[in-house]
């Protein structure tokens, strides 16, 4: 768990729509979230000019012909590595052009430590916490701005229709900045256990939600041990969509930070799956 970005959630009623539930009943017998076929994306590792230097980072395009909308994947504390590698695969196989960077690249090349993460080793902790505090908050929105210049590029990316920008764990809160940053590009915003999203610093990314796109959706899935944490931060989420007048789903889900991320000790199938279907249902409706 990442403890220094733990988030809490705003709950809202949510609807489990037939899809949904063909999602997670396929989660639960062990069939959703399947390898895509290398048929059906390309995948590429790349590197992206910024105004901080050169990031490194993995391309993902659907191999069909057509052109798609762009997508920013934002990875957690613990870096870009094969669980996003493969998130970016299925999202692309869905029919998104995808870019998966390394957002430690002043730091250091991914993957940022060597081997399997034992978050709980504070020797860890205390290498990727001095990764994420050389990320200053307007170096966070040079990269974005420079992420979604090098998607706008691409020949596969369909530029008259909007981008999406999610993220996990820390970098929740860099696509609440990314999106008050491009708000003429962005008009899709997903965040899966993010942290600290609402704070009492004049920095809070909730004080960005009115900066962003007046057309945007959102979509904040928090954790049920982050929300137990700090529950009083749910009202302010809450008055900060509403006075923006946003439309946004955020939820609590039954799992615990970290669920959404394969391979990761909290990650939970069922409700990862649940949590996907949102995620495909946001961009469908929202990058047009």
């Amino acid at each position: 768990m990442c403890d220094e970005f733990i988030n809490q959630g705003l709950v809202e009623d949510s609807r489990i729509t037939r899809r949904t539930f063909g999602l997670i009943a396929a989660a639960a017998a062990g069939t959703a979230g399947a390898a895509v076929p290398a048929s059906k994306v390309d995948e590429k590792d790349v590197l992206v000019k910024t105004p901080d230097g050169t990031a490194d980072a993995v391309l993902f395009t659907p191999r069909k012909a057509g052109k798609f909308p762009a997508v920013l994947m934002w990875p957690d504390i613990m870096g870009l590595r094969p669980a996003f590698r493969e998130l970016g695969r299925r999202l692309a196989g869905e029919g998104y052009v995808v870019l998966v960077p390394n957002p430690f690249y002043r730091s250091k090349r991914a993957p940022v430590l060597e081997g399997p993460i034992d978050f709980s080793n504070p020797a860890t902790r205390e290498v990727l916490f001095g990764y994420r505090k050389a990320m200053s908050d307007a170096g966070i929105v040079r990269d974005a701005s420079a992420y979604l210049a090098f998607l706008d590029a691409q020949a596969k990316t369909n530029k008259r229709r909007k981008a999406g920008v999610q993220g996990y764990c820390m970098s929740g809160a860099f696509a609440f900045m990314a999106a008050a940053a491009l708000p003429g590009r962005i008009a899709a915003i997903g965040s899966f256990h993010g942290g600290g999203l609402a704070t009492k610093e004049p920095n809070s990314p909730h004080l960005l939600i009115s900066k962003t796109s007046p057309g945007s959706r959102w979509l904040v899935l928090q954790a049920q041990n982050d929300d137990a944490q700090q529950p009083q931060v749910k009202d302010e989420l809450k008055a900060a969509f509403a006075a923006a007048h946003r439309r946004a789903t955020v939820e609590v889900y039954p799992a615990n930070h970290g669920w959404c991320v394969p391979g990761g000790q909290a990650y939970d199938q069922v409700q990862a799956e649940r949590a996907w279907s949102a995620l495909l249902q946001l961009y469908r409706v929202a990058l047009v």
